[in-house]
């Protein structure tokens, strides 16, 4: 396991302004998009996994959405987008080890945005997906954007594990697959990261 502990990343976003971090975005327009391909309407649960300081908690929001989660190792992350926002009922704020978690509800659509790319482990990649199959269940749908087989070999000090289009369908077992896409995310710094995403239904 590669994905470092909750110190590592509080220290990080304790250390770091969320718009300086490596994977910010102003607008996260893939994310947004593929959403809207599986069908996450305002009416539609979404649980956003490993979202931090993300705001795309902020979007979702704007556009209605009743429904939501945000889980993330990092409580000083989350604090950073709560404060953003502000109270709000429509959204539920985990503070949780993902490897770990025992989701108590199902949503609709599970986002990830470069979590996934930090699970070296076989045994870990598992977890994940069954944390995955847990929080969504069958007919459920996902979005996943992990670092591809040409981008970056670390992030944050950590060693992570890149993904070709295969890889990602291969991950979760039977699935349909509704939409595959790259994106070259520029960073606050100026570097590139390409990315591979995932939009897809569980079976």
């Amino acid at each position: 396991m590669s994905t470092g502990d909750q110190a590592h990343w509080d220290q990080r976003y304790d250390s770091v302004s969320a718009e300086a971090l490596s994977w910010h975005q102003d607008h996260p327009t893939m994310s947004l998009e593929l959403l809207a391909a599986v069908g996450a309407r305002s009416d539609a649960s979404v649980v956003d996994v490993g979202g931090g300081a993300s705001n795309l908690v902020d979007h979702l929001l704007a556009a209605g959405q009743g429904d939501l989660a945000v889980l993330d190792l990092s409580n000083v992350a989350l604090e950073v987008a709560r404060e953003r926002v502000g109270e709000q009922p429509q959204v539920t704020w985990l503070v949780e080890d993902l490897l770990a978690w025992e989701p108590q509800r199902t949503w609709d659509v599970w986002h990830d945005r470069a979590v996934l790319h930090f699970l070296h482990d076989d045994a870990d990649r598992a977890r994940y997906a069954r944390a995955l199959r847990q929080a969504v269940g069958v007919g459920g749908a996902f979005v996943i954007g992990t670092f591809a087989e040409d981008g970056p070999t670390e992030c944050s000090a950590l060693p992570v594990r890149r993904h070709s289009a295969a890889d990602l369908r291969d991950l979760a077992g039977a699935i349909e697959v509704l939409e595959e896409r790259r994106e070259v995310h520029t960073t606050p710094g100026g570097a590139s990261q390409p990315f591979n995403w995932l939009a897809a239904r569980l079976r």
